[in-house]
Order: C-alpha cells, then sequence, then structure tokens
C-alpha cells in the first residue's frame, strides 16, 4: 500500500496502524528503516514490525500482538 513514496507492507487507514513484515535485508538497512518510520509517524501513523520468522513460525502470536496494539495505541 503506498503512503508517499514508501510501501507498506500492511495498511489499516481506519486505525492509522502499519504493519511491516520485514526479512533479512532489514538488518542491513537499519537508518532506511528509521527514515522510512519517522515518515510514517509523522503522518499520523503508528508502525509495528515483526519478521517473516514469526510471522510464518508464530502466526497467532503475531495476530495477538497486532490486536493488543489496536486495543491499546500504548502496546
Amino acid at each position: 500500500m503506498p503512503i508517499g513514496t514508501y510501501i507498506v507492507d500492511f495498511l489499516c487507514k481506519e486505525r492509522g496502524l502499519v504493519v511491516e513484515v520485514d526479512g533479512s535485508q532489514h538488518q542491513q538497512q537499519e537508518s532506511y528503516d528509521l527514515e522510512r518510520t519517522a515518515f510514517l509517524e509523522a503522518k499520523g501513523y503508528r508502525v509495528v514490525r515483526y519478521w517473516n520468522n514469526e510471522v510464518l513460525q508464530q502466526g497467532d502470536a503475531v495476530l495477538e500482538a497486532i490486536i493488543r496494539v489496536l486495543e491499546d495505541p500504548e502496546v
């Protein structure tokens, strides 16, 4: 989903939540990710990140974590 010049993995516009699913390449692009997150947060979005292996191996736990974020914006 495009936001500005960035493409986010998943977006819930109604709740202002961006969910990113990161592969190992993100270990080498930390400064880019920080800049990108700062941009998205400046646009009013909350960004949560999960590793690919978390999503694939612990999908239920990731879904529960996303639900907690949606229920409580301080999580």
